[in-house]
C-alpha cells in the first residue's frame, strides 16, 4: 500500500517551504509598522490608509499577468525573479522619508509582492502530488500562516525598541536567505507549459484574473481574512488598552497549535474534502474572537491565540487548496493568484471598514463584529456542502 502512495517530502518542497516562510516573515515584519512610522515622519490621515490601499491594488492588478505568464513561462526564473524584486524594494524603504515617494515605493512593492506569491504558491502545486494536494498544501500553506502570524508580532517588537532602519535590514537579511534557498530549490515545469510556448494562449485580463471554477472558495477566502484583518491590525493596540503585557503569547500559541495540528487537517482535507473542515475552523475561529474580546489576563490570550491557531490557521490552507482542487493543473497559477488577491483584499477592506467604525466604538467591538464574518464563512461553506452529489475528488 505505501508503494502506491507518492512521495511528497522532497528536499526541493522542503526548501520551498522555508524560503517562502522566510520570504513572508520579512514582508510581514513591515506590515503593522509602515501606518505608525507614516504618521511620524507627518503623514496625513488619507496617506496612512493608502499605505495598505496602494499595495493592495498593486499585487491584485499584477495577478492576473502573472498567472498568464505561467502557462508558458518555467518556475524558476519567475520565483527568482519575485524574491530579488522583493529584497530590492524591501532595502529602499529608508531612503527616503517623504511620504508621497514612500507611497511610491509600497505600490512598486505590492507588484513584486502579487508576483511573488501567485509564482511561488504555484511552484509548490506543481512539485505536490496531485493525491496529496491537502496534505501538501497544508504543509506549505504553514509557510504562509507562521510568516501572517509571528512576523508582526517580532516586528512591532523590534520598532518599539530600535529603529525603523533596523526593522527593515533584519527583513532584508530574511529576504536574502529566501533568495538563496529559491537558488537552491528545484523546480518542477509541467509539460503543458512548454506545449503552450509553441502555441501560447491569448492574454484576458478578467480570464487571468479570475479562475471560474475557483470563485466560490476565493469569496470564502475573501470573508475569512475580512476577520483576520481585526486580528493583525488591532491586537497590539487591544493589549496596550487592556494593560496585557503578553500580546506576543497570542502569537506564539496561534502559531504553535496551528502548526502541531496541520498534519491531521492536510490528511483530513485529502480524505473527506474542503467542507466539514472549513465549518468546524471556522466555528473556532468564531469562538476564539470572543474570548479574545473579552481578554483581561494573558492566560485569555493564550486560550484565543490556541484555538484560533487550530482554526484559522488550518482553514487558510484548507481554502488553498479547495481553489486548486476544482481547477486544472493549467490554471492551477490563475487559481492561486486569485486565492491570494482574495487575502490582499480581505485585508486591505478590513483596514479600511474597521478603522472608519473604529471612530464610534472600543477596540474588542471590532473583534466582535469581525467574529461574524466567521460565521458568514460557515454559513457558505454549508450551503455548498449541501449541493454536493459526488464523492470528494480533487481536479485530475
Amino acid at each position: 500500500m505505501q508503494q502506491n502512495v507518492p512521495k511528497l517530502w522532497t528536499w526541493p518542497f522542503i526548501f520551498l517551504i522555508l524560503a517562502n516562510l522566510f520570504t513572508f516573515m520579512s514582508f510581514q515584519m513591515l506590515l503593522p509598522n509602515l501606518p505608525p512610522y507614516i504618521e511620524s515622519i507627518g503623514g496625513s490621515n488619507v496617506q496612512i490608509g493608502l499605505i495598505t490601499t496602494t499595495f493592495a491594488f498593486a499585487a491584485i492588478l499584477i495577478r492576473p499577468f502573472i498567472g498568464h505568464l505561467l502557462t508558458t513561462r518555467p518556475r524558476k526564473i519567475l520565483v527568482l525573479v519575485g524574491s530579488i524584486s522583493l529584497l530590492v524594494m524591501t532595502a529602499l524603504y529608508p531612503i527616503t522619508q517623504i511620504v508621497t515617494v514612500l507611497l511610491l515605493i509600497r505600490f512598486v512593492h505590492g507588484i513584486a509582492w502579487g508576483w511573488s506569491t501567485t509564482v511561488n504558491g504555484t511552484a509548490a502545486v506543481d512539485l505536490v502530488p496531485r493525491r496529496r494536494v491537502g496534505e501538501g498544501m497544508g504543509y506549505f500553506g504553514l509557510s504562509v500562516t507562521v510568516g501572517m502570524i509571528m512576523a508582526p508580532s517580532l516586528g512591532i517588537y523590534l520598532y518599539q525598541n530600535y529603529t525603523f532602519s533596523l526593522l527593515v535590514w533584519i527583513a532584508v537579511g530574511l529576504g536574502i536567505i529566501a533568495l538563496i534557498l529559491f537558488s537552491m530549490t528545484s523546480f518542477v515545469t509541467p509539460d503543458s507549459v512548454y506545449e503552450n510556448q509553441k502555441n501560447p494562449p491569448k492574454f484576458s485580463f478578467l480570464g487571468s484574473l479570475i479562475e471560474r471554477n475557483s470563485w466560490y472558495p476565493s469569496l470564502v477566502t475573501l470573508l475569512n481574512t475580512f476577520g483576520y484583518g481585526a486580528v493583525v491590525t488591532y491586537i497590539v493596540i487591544f493589549g496596550n488598552e487592556q494593560g496585557l503585557s503578553g500580546t506576543f503569547l497570542f502569537y506564539f500559541f496561534n502559531a504553535l497549535l496551528a502548526t502541531i495540528s496541520r498534519p491531521i487537517t492536510g490528511k483530513y482535507f485529502d480524505r473527506r474534502g474542503p467542507w466539514k473542515l472549513i465549518m468546524i475552523c471556522s466555528s473556532l475561529s468564531f469562538i476564539a474572537m470572543w474570548i479574545l474580546s473579552l481578554a483581561s489576563s494573558n492566560l485569555h490570550l493564550i486560550i484565543a491565540g490556541a484555538i484560533f491557531g487550530i482554526g484559522f490557521g488550518s482553514m487558510m490552507p484548507a481554502l488553498q487548496a479547495w481553489m486548486i482542487s476544482k481547477t486544472t493543473t493549467e490554471r492551477s497559477g490563475i487559481a492561486n493568484g486569485m486565492y491570494y488577491s482574495s487575502i490582499d483584499l480581505g485585508i486591505g477592506s478590513s483596514a479600511l471598514v474597521l478603522g472608519f467604525i473604529y471612530q464610534f466604538v472600543e477596540t474588542a467591538t471590532l473583534f466582535k463584529l469581525s467574529s461574524f464574518l466567521f460565521i458568514a464563512v460557515l454559513i457558505l461553506t454549508y450551503l455548498d456542502y449541501r449541493k454536493q452529489t459526488e464523492p470528494w475528488e480533487p481536479v485530475q
